[in-house]
C-alpha cells in the first residue's frame, strides 16, 4: 500500500522520535510529509510504533493511503528533491 503519511509534532524530542520511526518505512519528502509503500503488517506496525511516541493531545498524524489506479493523476510543481534517501539496497 503506498502512503502518504503527514504528521504535526509539538515537542521537539517526540518529533524526532517520530520521524526516526517515519524513516524506518519510507522517505521523507518534506520536512513533515514521508512516502512510503508498505504492507498491511507493516503499516500497522508504523501506526502502533509512532502512536507510542505520540502525546494525543498535543500531536497528530495523518494516513493517506495512495490508489496504484491514481498513481498517473498526481504531479509535483517545483522542486521534486527528497529530503532525506537511504540509498539503493539491491539483493
Amino acid at each position: 500500500m503506498n502512503m502518504l503519511i503527514t504528521y504535526d509534532i509539538a515537542n521537539g524530542r517526540r518529533l524526532q522520535r517520530v520521524a526516526k520511526v517515519m524513516l524506518d518505512y519510507g522517505l521523507r519528502v518534506q520536512r513533515s510529509i514521508f512516502e512510503a509503500d508498505v504492507s498491511l503488517a507493516q503499516f500497522r506496525e508504523l501506526r502502533d510504533r509512532t502512536e507510542a511516541e505520540m502525546d494525543f493531545l498535543e500531536d497528530g498524524v495523518k494516513y493517506f493511503p495512495l490508489c496504484k489506479q491514481c498513481d498517473y493523476l498526481w504531479y509535483v510543481v517545483g522542486e521534486n528533491l527528497v529530503v532525506e534517501d537511504r540509498g539503493f539496497l539491491v539483493l
